[in-house]
């Protein structure tokens, strides 16, 4: 690898606050330089923290709130637009 060119590989805690999930592990992802933001994890040190707005925690299909599309419906709302073709 060549020096100098690549992003910093470190520990990263990713949280979603609305979904109270937060989750530790290696990323090359900035957090806002100058901004500070750190909190402390479980082991007792301090790492960025990146806030994300949709985690499994907070995702409707992960968290079984996901609205169900009638397809069926839409299929017949279809054939009645366009007919349907005689074969």
């Amino acid at each position: 690898m060549q020096t100098g060119i690549h992003p910093a590989y470190r520990p990263v805690v990713f949280r979603d606050r609305s979904g109270d999930l937060a989750f530790l592990t290696r990323s090359t992802i900035g957090t806002g330089t100058g901004t500070g933001r750190t909190v402390e994890w479980e082991d007792g040190n301090s790492y960025p923290v990146v806030d994300v707005e949709v985690s499994s925690a907070s995702h409707p299909f992960h968290t079984g709130r996901a609205r169900v599309l009638d397809s069926a419906g839409r299929i017949e709302a279809f054939h009645r637009r366009y007919g349907r073709r005689q074969g």
